[in-house]
């Protein structure tokens, strides 16, 4: 891994200058010439998104800050949703002065819905249901009511919730692209716990659902199935001892850990034209574990 990839990796908690730090003491204070980067590099399409408005939930943080960041750089207008207000004011004045609408609304409550539709207006020509949690490893017999309605909730009825507010305006101009965020827990069964499983298992057969009633009147609905990516997101305390002891060795087999900005190229991929004649797909974006 390119030393430079962990200050992206640790969303903040590693900076620069420990990375410069490491590499003067490897080479007796001496930093050597810079050279071309390695790896992937972030590559800008200019205007890709101009004149559009997009929906991204889960902005504040992680892949759905990136996928935002990503939207408006390349010329969009985006209404960026989360619980975090902060947060997403920090990310409103970091992307100034492109066009980014902050929406403080829980998509698992109706009015927190009436306000992301009041905040987009009139148009919405794409939405990206990124916003979800963790759970905490449990297998069914250990998972409890508040745990399981928690993640349902957000993973799963939030989608559905703001996906059904957002087609009306999509079916009225013919046009739309909708891409939800699934998981690699979408794929398998060996990923993480009962109801995070359930609940991406889930967003797949929304997306597959949705693309195949809205296909005819120009609305495409695909869905991303990261695999191992560093967004900081905590996991819930009291994380199940049996269910993990039960996950670790299958979960240490993950390839590689990806970075929220590799995982906003493939989303703003599947909400642009370029890919215009794709509709139902489930994309992993996981560095190949779901061949494994």
């Amino acid at each position: 891994m390119p030393l430079q990839q962990l200050v992206a990796l640790s969303q903040g908690e590693l900076p620069q200058s420990a990375i410069d730090a490491l590499v003067l003491q490897a080479n007796d204070g001496v930093m050597p010439e810079e050279t071309a980067p390695t790896g992937w590099v972030e590559r800008i399409t200019q205007d890709r998104f101009t004149g559009k408005t997009v929906i991204v939930t889960g902005a504040a943080s992680g892949i759905g800050r990136a996928t935002a960041s990503r939207i408006a750089r390349e010329g969009g207008r985006v209404v960026a949703v989360d619980v975090a207000a902060d947060r997403l004011q920090t990310l409103a004045d970091d992307l100034s002065p492109a066009e980014v609408v902050t929406v403080t609304a829980d998509i698992t409550q109706q009015d927190g819905i009436a306000a992301i539709l009041a905040a987009a207006g009139d148009r919405v020509d794409g939405l990206a249901n990124v916003a979800g949690i963790n759970d905490d490893f449990s297998p069914l017999h250990e998972t409890s009511d508040a745990m399981w309605d928690r993640v349902i909730g957000i993973n799963l009825t939030g989608t559905f919730k703001l996906t059904r507010g957002v087609l009306p305006l999509m079916l009225s101009v013919g046009a739309g692209t909708i891409v939800n965020v699934a998981s690699e827990a979408a794929l398998r069964g060996n990923s993480s716990g009962n109801a995070y499983t359930a609940s991406k298992h889930a967003v797949v057969g929304l997306t597959r659902s949705a693309a195949f009633q809205y296909g005819p009147a120009g609305i495409r609905v695909n869905s991303v199935a990261p695999g191992g990516v560093a967004t900081g997101i905590p996991f819930p305390p009291n994380v199940s001892q049996a269910g993990s002891a039960r996950l670790a060795p299958f979960q240490q087999q993950i390839p590689t850990i990806a970075t929220a900005d590799q995982l906003a190229a493939s989303i703003t991929f599947l909400l642009s034209d370029d890919s215009i004649n794709i509709n139902g797909v489930v994309l992993p974006s996981d560095g190949g574990w779901s061949v494994q």
